[in-house]
């Protein structure tokens, strides 16, 4: 079997479309690359993904809290880096960057065809430039990832804090986006955010799960995608548990309409059985971070976080 026909069964196999995320300054290999300019290593993170059936790849090449990267730098490389990746493969790109420039620089030199729509991500409540995002993704015929974890407020955007906000946020962004964009709904991706669950004392795990329950249930809102990174759920965990974990939240997740991951194709990212020790350990800690009355949000939160470390500590996992 070739590489394509692997990654083909590989696709085939996975429940959910996968956005390979290893093109991103946060993973040392794309730092290396991007601090080196070296387009043959990002070339080498392209093919490494599409040979393990990623149906997208991330190209985020913004700073971190390790690396400063001025918005200058990226669009002088922009113009180098995108037609070599697309050398390697044809697997679509999805830009991932907050300011209307970077897309601006990389759908110029993206090569379209009838077979890799891109993706731009993302557009929010918060963006300086929502408009202009929203007028791209028209102009270029995009996929586009909303970040639903935003309300809409006075003068911009919000954390939203329950999934009601979440919904309310998806279904606002829909309307501008059918209305100012043309967008079909197989055209959106919602992601209703997803925080560390070994850090979340604001509840976001949980409403992130309650949401996608809450659009799925909407018949107006159907055939629209929902994704989440991935990683951030096992971020502060250790290294030899975080794959299992982020496993049992891809099987909860998908369960109630989760279609789409930005993860690692490097990971045997699956569903689980329900026996699963990884998923009686996350569902007792989610279960945790549930606030009885008269609690705080913060106090579950604390629980839900102590709940996952003490049972990650036990000798039988």
């Amino acid at each position: 079997m070739n590489q394509t026909q692997t990654a083909s069964v590989i696709k085939t196999q996975r429940p959910f479309k996968l956005i390979g995320e290893l093109m991103n300054n946060s993973f040392a290999r794309a730092a290396r690359a991007f601090q080196a300019r070296d387009v043959t290593k990002f070339q080498e993170l392209a093919r490494l993904q599409s040979d393990l059936g990623a149906n997208f790849l991330t190209l985020n090449i913004d700073g971190t809290q390790r690396m400063m990267v001025k918005m200058q730098e990226m669009l002088e490389f922009l113009p180098t880096l995108i037609p070599a990746i697309q050398e390697v493969t044809d697997v679509p790109i999805s830009f991932d960057n907050p300011a209307i420039e970077f897309h601006v620089e990389a759908f110029k030199h993206y090569k379209r065809t009838d077979n890799n729509q891109p993706i731009l991500n993302s557009v929010a409540a918060s963006r300086e430039d929502l408009d202009g995002m929203i007028d791209l993704v028209a102009r270029y015929d995009t996929k586009v990832i909303v970040m639903a974890s935003e309300k809409f407020v006075e003068g911009g955007g919000a954390q939203c804090t329950t999934a009601q906000e979440v919904y309310e946020a998806t279904k606002h962004h829909v309307k501008l986006l059918r209305d100012k964009a043309g967008r079909k709904n197989g055209d959106m991706i919602v992601d209703p955010g997803l925080a560390p669950i070994s850090a979340d004392t604001y509840g976001l795990v949980n409403m992130g799960l309650d949401s996608i329950e809450l659009i799925r249930q909407d018949p107006d809102l159907e055939g629209i995608h929902i994704s989440v990174g991935l990683t951030n759920f096992s971020f502060g965990l250790p290294k030899d548990i975080r794959e299992g974990v982020e496993n049992a939240y891809i099987t909860l997740a998908h369960a109630k309409g989760l279609d789409y991951i930005l993860g690692n194709p490097e990971k045997e990212l699956k569903l689980l059985d329900e026996d699963s020790r990884f998923m009686k350990v996350v569902q007792q800690s989610l279960a945790a971070g549930r606030p009885l009355e008269g609690e705080s949000q913060e106090d579950a939160g604390f629980r839900q976080a102590e709940v996952i470390m003490d049972l990650f500590n036990e000798d039988d996992l």
